[in-house]
């Protein structure tokens, strides 16, 4: 069996994915093919991954690495399943540019990688990359599953399963520890194994039904207890943006507050900073996580090229779908999948979160149901931006660029627009050639 880490500069996801893999019985003896386009990253990568098979799988495992575009049909060719964790443009100078060109709008964000003006703009730098993966793919490994792990996750797992031939499925970590996170934060006591129903869109999935292993419905102490710290006037807490969700639409959601603060019009607004404050909204996050994320590089590279490294087994989803669908023993997830009336009141070619068998026969989606309205209308506020930009990624038309941010909740209640498309026109400019070019 043949594994292909795209994006394998990332070295520690990669550890934790490929260390997964390492793990579990049925994967250890796998073919892993390393791709990156960034040499230095990628070396650093290959003797990290080579460390790790000797010390916790016996060198079981064949490591391959793949330098630069020439060579990733090779890095492709046989592969059963392809894990992307690709970043186009990296933080310098792309996501820098996402973040200080609305700024000078008047437009803040917070992390900016999977909705508002910094999530579109990720999207139609990383979508043509995609593209190419998936002709390589069709080529080299037609029967291959895509386990994408890139963000913008519901635009680029949505373009890859309305306009490639390739099988996919988008991951979030959001989802597993959705549950516990939330209990643990509120601490309210339960007995494992908790059961959950989630299903919505990334990072805007909805924590439905929460039950204790004796049957407990746990909701009404969650929203009391939520409610109790929102209206203690506590500033200093991490959830409140996703508390307010619980006291406003009655239900908790997967991904964190930070995140959420900018998916809509209610917490972000430059005439009432004093929101800011009282929800605690850390404007400005992901660059200061990326900046610390290279600094922590530079500590512990050493460590990695050295040969100290070990693993185990972490949460993630993909190595339990690859050992899933070759050995045939069932693993429920939750993926990023095409609609298709599994949520039956969002649109069937939206990129919905839900529930999924995996087994031999790859992932497969399980029906949902009707979202409670409120739920269902704030996911759509977010699906119009996906569609949109996924129609401008496919057909290089500019304006759908404009109306994708236009119908942002966060950008349309911020700026006019004249503003909107202003601010557009300067953010493609400068990305330049990391973006095609649009009519």
């Amino acid at each position: 069996m043949k594994i292909t880490f795209m994006g394998a500069g990332s070295t520690v996801f990669a550890k934790n994915v490929l260390g997964d893999s390492m793990c579990a019985e049925a994967l250890r003896e796998s073919e892993i093919a390393l791709y990156d386009i960034d040499a230095k990253r990628l070396e650093e990568s290959y003797i990290m991954v080579n460390a790790l098979n000797e010390n916790i799988n016996e060198g079981r495992a064949k490591i391959t690495k793949y330098h630069d575009i020439p060579n990733r049909k090779d890095a492709l060719r046989g592969a059963d399943f392809v894990v992307n964790a690709i970043q186009v443009g990296g933080y310098d100078p792309c996501t820098i540019t996402d973040f200080e060109i609305p700024k000078k709008y008047g437009l803040r964000q917070t992390i900016a990688d999977s909705y508002g003006v910094g999530g579109i703009f990720r999207a139609l730098r990383t979508i043509p990359v995609l593209k190419d993966f998936a002709d390589d793919m069709q080529e080299v490994c037609p029967d291959a599953w895509f386990l994408n792990y890139t963000n913008p996750m519901a635009m680029l797992t949505g373009y890859m399963l309305r306009y490639t031939g390739v099988k996919t499925v988008g991951l979030c970590h959001s989802v597993q520890g959705c549950s516990r996170g939330l209990l643990d934060n509120l601490d309210i006591d339960y007995e494992l194994p908790i059961k959950e129903k989630i299903a919505g869109v990334n990072h805007m999935g909805w924590l439905l039904e929460i039950y204790d292993a004796d049957g407990t419905d746990l909701y009404p102490e969650i929203r009391k207890r939520a409610i109790e710290v929102l209206e203690s006037g506590i500033t200093d807490h991490h959830d409140l943006v996703r508390y307010e969700y619980i006291r406003r639409l009655g239900y908790y959601c997967t991904e964190s507050s930070e995140h959420n603060a900018e998916y809509n019009n209610f917490f972000i607004k430059n005439s009432q900073p004093e929101l800011i404050e009282r929800y605690n909204i850390p404007l400005d996050e992901y660059p200061r996580r990326c900046i610390n994320q290279i600094a922590n590089w530079e500590r512990d590279r050493q460590k990695y090229i050295d040969g100290d490294v070990t693993h185990r087994r972490t949460n993630e989803y993909a190595s339990n779908i690859m050992e899933a669908i070759v050995t045939d023993i069932p693993y429920k997830i939750g993926g990023n999948v095409l609609n298709n009336g599994l949520i039956t009141n969002l649109p069937p070619e939206a990129c919905v979160e839900v529930a999924c068998l995996v087994n031999r026969y790859g992932v497969q989606p399980c029906y949902q149901g009707a979202l409670p309205l409120q739920l269902a209308a704030m996911n759509m506020t977010n699906i119009n931006v996906q569609l949109l930009t996924i129609e401008a990624a496919a057909t290089l038309k500019k304006d759908y660029i404009y109306q994708a941010v236009m119908l942002d909740p966060h950008a349309s209640s911020e700026l006019s627009i004249d503003e909107i498309v202003a601010m557009c026109d300067e953010l493609i400019e400068v990305h330049g050639d990391w973006m095609p070019k649009y009519k």
